[in-house]
């Protein structure tokens, strides 16, 4: 109902204050983004507060306070945003390579763990409450002002949504669910005062825990949101597809493994790769169209990708059908068991098969038997085979 006028005043505030607002690549852009949604957080918020706080004393109400108290401390958390956004920023320096994107996860942080202190506090004044009574002076200035209140926090909600789904912010995202939580604790405040109106039933101290609990709640999946990423997570599934389709589109290249990617922060990320060519192929030609998809995957995907060149026997028998059975063999055991640098080295009296498997995450404490098994079925192809098998883990793995 709302989305139309939501997101015309959006566009409308990101074109006036927003310079070059469609590379949003720029970390000055996306500083200019976390400013605009701090400012009108600080604004909005502020004027939200002010009102609560008034209809919270004169008539008397935890409940109201509390609501407006966590206004309060939303104003407080688009300071924080603003700031963290200026120090993710800043360009890298000598004591940061990497640059300071993830400042806005810091400092998201730090609002998350105020949020619960400061939730913990209301649902002890609304305890009191409960246990002491005291009746609320009812007002149908009351009934508007909260509603008004609904109306803005359903409007912050969705215009930091938009900003944080623009460029890709979590910190922006978390805000705006915050305030989505805001909707539904200030129309229980509201259910509260009109429920004692008409019933004579004071349920507010009830619902200003109500409140304190949502609030506690926000905090904590705010603290996972931006904890998370600081520890390390698992890149986007579909990134790390189309990341290897864009890798293998190559007809140089045979094959990838060992993908890695780091991100240190929004739209700031690095990753490693080993990939496979042919070794009868020339080293200076393999070395220029490994140089080509760096640049490329730069290009297209904005990752610093740093690529290792593995050379690949192709044109030896033995080597190609040895690979197969060893192959075979890992399917056998677990369709997802894959292998990587095989080759085969001859001595005197028996054959080494050297070669690297990748273990899902449910192996990550079974290397050695599944090392066994697969010892076991080698020599059962040839008793002079020896396999010598490096475990090696997936850190991008997409595995249940």
């Amino acid at each position: 109902m709302f989305g139309g006028p939501i997101n015309r005043m959006t566009d409308l505030l990101v074109g006036l204050f927003v310079k070059d607002h469609k590379n949003i690549t720029d970390p000055r852009v996306r500083a200019a983004y976390g400013k605009l949604a701090g400012i009108v957080g600080i604004i909005s918020n502020v004027f939200l507060f002010a009102i609560k706080i008034i209809a919270g004393i004169v008539f008397r109400s935890i409940a109201i306070t509390a609501d407006a108290i966590n206004n309060i401390l939303d104003a407080g958390s688009s300071v924080v945003t603003m700031v963290g956004f200026k120090i993710s920023g800043k360009p890298a320096d000598k004591e940061h390579p990497y640059g300071h994107a993830r400042a806005e996860y810091i400092t998201g942080f730090i609002v998350s763990v105020i949020i619960i202190l400061l939730g913990l506090e209301l649902v002890k004044s609304s305890l009191k409450k409960i246990f002491e009574p005291e009746p609320i002076n009812f007002s149908y200035l009351t009934v508007v002002m909260l509603g008004a209140a609904i109306i803005i926090k359903y409007w912050q909600s969705s215009f930091n949504k938009k900003l944080g789904m623009r460029i890709d912010s979590a910190a922006l995202m978390a805000t705006g669910q915050d305030s989505m939580n805001d909707v539904i604790a200030t129309s229980a405040v509201l259910a509260a005062t009109l429920f004692a109106h008409f019933t004579g039933i004071q349920i507010d101290g009830y619902m200003g825990a109500g409140v304190a609990v949502f609030i506690i709640y926000s905090g904590y999946k705010l603290v996972r949101e931006t904890l998370n990423p600081l520890l390390g997570l698992a890149p986007d599934p579909d990134l790390v597809k189309d990341l290897e389709r864009k890798i293998l589109s190559y007809p140089q290249v045979l094959g990838l493994h060992d993908l890695e990617v780091h991100c240190y922060g929004p739209n700031k990320k690095y990753a490693s790769v080993h990939v496979e060519v042919s070794a009868k192929e020339d080293f200076m030609e393999s070395h220029d169209i490994i140089d080509q998809i760096e640049r490329d995957v730069l290009k297209e995907f904005n990752i610093n990708l740093v690529i290792h060149m593995d050379p690949v026997v192709t044109d030896d028998k033995l080597t190609n059908e040895l690979r197969q059975k060893v192959n075979d063999i890992l399917k056998n055991i677990d369709e997802d068991l894959s292998m990587h640098d095989f080759r085969i080295t001859a001595g005197k009296s028996h054959l080494n098969l050297v070669f690297d498997v990748v273990l899902p995450p449910r192996y990550s404490d079974k290397g050695e038997e599944i090392r066994e098994k697969i010892q076991e079925e080698i020599f059962r192809i040839n008793p002079s085979y020896h396999a010598i098998i490096t475990l090696d883990r997936n850190y991008i793995s997409t595995y249940r």
